[in-house]
């Protein structure tokens, strides 16, 4: 052994016994005699001939084929003969040099593939061109046995693989490559490698199954391109039928030859040509295999067959024009889908093939039928059957599913995700052929109801979300009437307690099912009893797992807001019911898990207020209902409050948890009262909220710093705005000066947003509150916020800069909120007048250069605004300094200088609506300012771009004139051709 098959040992190792370091140097060496060697190639072929060592085998032809794929065009014909001529005497145990290398072949699978591989980097290079024998020339060694047959096959599917199959991405070299080998086997050879493979396996059936079957997976692989009549013939059909057909033979075997099968139906045609194979092949005899082999790998490619089969038999329906030709493939579509269906009920389908897509185009090509003929709505019948079998999931998963835990999730995304196809396809099924859907539907509910236990879990739910998304493919009308038998399914659906409605799956279901149906329950109210049943009692709120109860909670808030006025002789009953749920959602529970979005419990308050605070309920008993639910609520926080400083941090945990509820179940509660109703027709109730507006208050100055407490009484005052509009004005300066005094800078955001909501509902009328607490709120964020922008780019943006980029949107839509509801005034007070400069320095550096083009158009926006406000008059100074700001400032940077940078993108859409809004200020500021800005503008502003004077004096007379349009056309090109002059010498701020 010498040094390079020692490294080679080393390298290929995978004991653990030789260290990294060893190994490392061991492949350097190697390269290095790879790369430094001139007869590197001589050398591989000699170790080919000499050495027994597979490592050193691969390394050798590893080296060949990268040498062959690199160097091939700068080696010199000797050494490319003496390669080729050497590899190929190794396939077809020719001896090399003397020496039999028998061995090679009998070597393990890898080493053929790799000596395969090389061979055909030789016929991607030569092939027909130089070396134009290449497949006449082996095909007489087959008769050598199956070692050369084995290596024949491997070499066709390695140059399928590696340059052929259009199933992997080919550059526009390898696809030319392609063709001109597929042309020259087509033109020279194909005949006798067809005939090759016949032979082979009429031969070998019997005494070698395992060379049978690689011939006929190669076989597979070249029927897609090469003359069909070849194999579509009375010999080699025949044949492939008959080796599907020995019950003697290996599955793998017969296997391949109906994937042979298979290649031969899907294989691209005219129609003319297809229709009649698809005729003479005769499948009915494999039908029977299906059901008797079980389900193996056999079963597994006849069902594929079967359904490509299908597949094709379709497709002629569609592209044949003749009637005859239709009729011809419906009747073979016929005589296939029985045992389509079947095998889409009992197996699991190879993933190429779309269930849904070819079911979708079957039912799609019975819409020209008209009225459909019993074997069509026999298919029907099986399509639903299909789709039900595949919508339901494993028993397997069933605990996992119930629980939620990891494996549950994941399993429920992806069924999610497969159902969706599957249920577009029921709704077309259902606009096809209605009457056959909803019997279908009806019998697999009664089925699942007549064996329902706790064992068929899965058959129920799928039964009932068939209903449920049936439901989608109705027409209100539909819908409303109960048409068919819908009217039927509902009330079965009502009156039917599962036994395995304890489960999750099934009970969510359920009740989603009912959801969608409650507007058949608008005008068929004598179910409302029922409806309401189903989610009051064990099935839905009071189902024993959270998350049922919860969805449960949220979906019989959707069924009050449909049917509302229609309940009012329910409400004793509900509120009756719901007792222990109002009382639970008050408690802590240390086992309550945080739900998200729209479950978080509070929904039943809502479907309580909904109900309640219809105009529909008598004013003393809805003052009643009103008043026993605030109370204790109210209450319980008044009880949590005291002594609040005085307990442990546990204690502290477990108290603002509670009230967090409570908050949110009041907020809740208030949302079904409009404010007519609290403020003028029943102003007794409007006091109630005052009261609980006035306890909750009290949470703030017990709990100043808690941050979701503070949200959660923002939240509500949000509500009360809403809910008791102006008479809730003399609440608000006590809780703004209780907001504002602990407040942190990411609080502020929610702050500003409930400042923004009382200026927008009363605009002029809450004008000293926003005076009073202007100060404040400018001192807190300019703290904070420098006046010159935030960071951004890679890396600079954090946590805390996002948080701060947040804030300073919400202040510009603040400060547009203030200008634009006639409030310009709350900047000049005595104590804001301290924090007008940074704010309009800030404004100023925002319209020329913040990233984001809309809250740029905002403080351009609110510059226009304050011109109006403060400069009413012509040459009125109300605001000293703000003329000449203006002016100098505003007018030069923004409105010149920001637009002639190239990053003002004038072609999108957004900023140029900015433009817009940037040549308007222009129009205000001259009604305004006169020559003193006109001047201005063009004596300083067009020097430094060296704007030409007939430019300019264009300009002058466009913004003189009242055609803003005309103005605004006119800067654009303005502006463009001052970019085309300074062509980026100008840097502009």
């Amino acid at each position: 052994m010498d040094d390079l098959e020692k490294a080679i040992l080393i390298m290929f190792d995978e004991s653990g016994a030789i260290d990294h370091e060893l190994k490392k140097r061991a492949e350097n060496y190697c390269n290095e005699v790879k790369e430094n060697k001139p007869s590197i190639c001589r050398l591989c072929i000699e170790k080919l001939c000499f050495s027994n060592l597979v490592q050193v085998q691969f390394w050798c032809l590893q080296t060949l084929h990268d040498m062959i794929k690199s160097c091939y065009l700068s080696m010199t014909p000797e050494e490319i003969y003496m390669i080729r001529s050497s590899v190929f005497s190794i396939v077809y145990l020719e001896p090399v040099d003397d020496k039999n290398l028998r061995r090679v072949l009998e070597g393990p699978a890898f080493i053929k593939n790799k000596l395969a591989q090389v061979l055909a980097t030789f016929i991607y290079f030569e092939y027909p061109l130089i070396w134009s024998s290449v497949f006449v020339d082996f095909l007489p060694h087959l008769s050598k046995g199956n070692l050369v047959i084995d290596m024949f096959c491997r070499v066709l599917n390695v140059l399928d693989d590696d340059l052929i199959s259009m199933d992997y991405p080919r550059t526009a070299e390898e696809l030319a490559v392609a063709a001109r080998v597929k042309d020259a086997i087509r033109q020279q050879c194909v005949s006798q490698i067809v005939r090759a493979w016949y032979d082979i396996v009429s031969m070998y059936r019997n005494n070698d199954e395992e060379i049978c079957t690689s011939v006929l997976d190669s076989m597979r692989r070249y029927i897609p391109w090469i003359d069909i009549g070849l194999i579509v013939n009375d010999a080699f059909i025949p044949l492939l039928f008959d080796l599907v057909l020995a019950g003697t033979l290996s599955d793998s075997l017969r296997a391949a030859a109906v994937r042979c099968l298979l290649a031969v139906v899907s294989k691209r045609m005219e129609v003319q040509s297809k229709l009649p194979l698809l005729q003479n092949l005769q499948i009915s005899r494999l039908f029977r295999l299906v059901a008797e082999d079980g389900d193996t790998e056999l079963v597994s490619d006849i069902s594929a067959f079967l359904t490509g089969y299908a597949v094709e038999a379709l497709d002629c329906f569609k592209r044949i024009n003749s009637e005859d030709g239709k009729g011809v493939s419906m009747e073979l579509l016929n005589e296939v889908l029985p045992s389509v269906f079947y095998v889409m009920k009992n197996f699991e389908l190879d993933a190429t093939f779309n269930v849904v897509q070819f079911l979708s185009g079957y039912v799609a090509t019975l819409k020209s039928f008209g009225p459909l003929r019993e074997k069509q709505l026999f298919h029907v019948g099986q399509i639903l059957e299909v789709i039900l079998v595949l919508i339901r999931y494993e028993p397997a998963y069933r605990a996992n599913l119930d629980v939620m835990d990891k494996i549950g999730k994941e399993e429920e995304d992806r069924m999610v995700e497969f159902r969706k196809d599957l249920f577009v396809l029921l709704r077309t099924v259902g606009r096809v052929a209605p009457d056959v859907a909803h019997l279908f539907i009806r019998n697999s509910l009664a089925s699942a109801i007549s064996s329902s236990s706790d064992s068929n879990v899965e058959e129920v739910e799928g039964a009932l979300s068939l209903l449920y998304a049936l439901g989608e493919s109705l027409s209100n009308e539909a819908m409303r009437t109960g048409s068919g038998l819908l009217s039927e399914l509902v009330l079965t659906l009502l009156s039917t307690k599962f036994p395995c409605h304890s489960n999750r799956l099934v009970a969510l279901v359920y009740l989603e099912t009912v959801t969608r149906y409650v507007k058949f329950i608008q005008d068929n109210t004598q179910y409302i009893p029922m409806v309401l049943t189903a989610f009051l009692d064990e099935r839905g709120i009071h189902h024993p797992n959270i998350n049922v109860s919860r969805r449960a909670s949220y979906l019989f808030m959707r069924v009050v807001k449909l049917l509302k006025v229609k309940l009012v002789p329910f409400i004793e009953t509900i509120l009756q019911s719901l007792q222990d749920t109002v009382a639970q959602c008050t408690i802590m529970n240390s086992t309550t898990e945080v739900l998200s979005g729209s479950e978080d419990g509070s929904h039943v308050f809502e479907a309580i207020g909904l109900l309640i605070g219809m105009e529909d309920v008598p004013p003393e008993k809805q003052s009643d209902y009103l008043s026993s639910l605030l109370s204790p609520l109210c209450q319980q926080v008044e009880t949590l409050l005291i002594n609040a400083k005085l307990l442990t941090y546990e204690e502290t945990n477990t108290k603002i948890y509670i009230i967090q509820q409570i908050i949110m179940a009041i907020n809740s509660l208030s949302k079904g009262f409009s404010e007519r109703l609290v403020t003028k027709s029943r102003p007794a109730i409007g006091l109630m909220f005052k009261q609980t507006l006035d306890v909750l208050l009290q949470v703030l100055v017990v709990f100043p710093k808690v941050e979701p407490l503070r949200s959660k009484v923002i939240s509500f005052i949000h509500r009360m705005v809403d809910t008791l509009g102006a008479s809730v004005f003399p609440f608000l300066p006590k809780a703004l000066e209780q907001l504002l005094s602990e407040i942190e800078p990411r609080e502020m955001i929610g702050f500003l947003v409930l400042l923004n909501q009382l200026i927008c509902k009363f605009s002029t009328s809450v004008c000293n509150i926003v005076e009073e607490i202007f100060p404040a709120v400018a001192d807190r964020i300019f703290s904070v916020i420098p006046r010159d922008g935030l960071p951004s780019g890679p890396g600079a943006v954090t946590e805390e800069i996002r948080e701060l980029q947040e804030l300073q949107r919400t202040l510009y839509t603040f400060l547009h909120v203030i200008t634009t509801h006639d409030l310009s005034s709350v900047f000049l007070t005595p104590k804001s007048k301290a924090y007008l400069e940074p704010v309009m320095h800030l404004l100023l550096y925002s319209s020329c250069n913040h990233k984001d083009i809309l809250v740029r158009k905002a403080c351009v926006q609110i510059f226009t605004r304050l011109i109006k406000d403060w400069c009413a008059q012509p040459y009125e100074e109300k605001v000293p300094g703000f003329r000449t700001f203006m002016i100098e400032a505003f007018g030069i940077n923004c409105c010149l200088y920001s637009v002639l940078d190239r990053s003002f993108e004038l072609r999108d859409a957004n900023t140029f609506v900015l433009f817009g809004e940037i040549v308007l200020a222009q129009k205000v500021m001259y009604e305004k300012f006169g020559n003193d800005f006109l001047v201005h503008f063009v004596s300083k502003g067009f020097s430094a771009p060296h704007c030409p004077p007939d430019l300019a004096e264009q300009y002058s007379q466009k913004l003189q004139g009242s055609d803003i349009k005309a103005l605004k056309s006119f800067y654009q090109s303005l502006v463009e051709n001052l970019r085309l002059q300074q062509n980026g010498s100008l840097v502009f701020r």
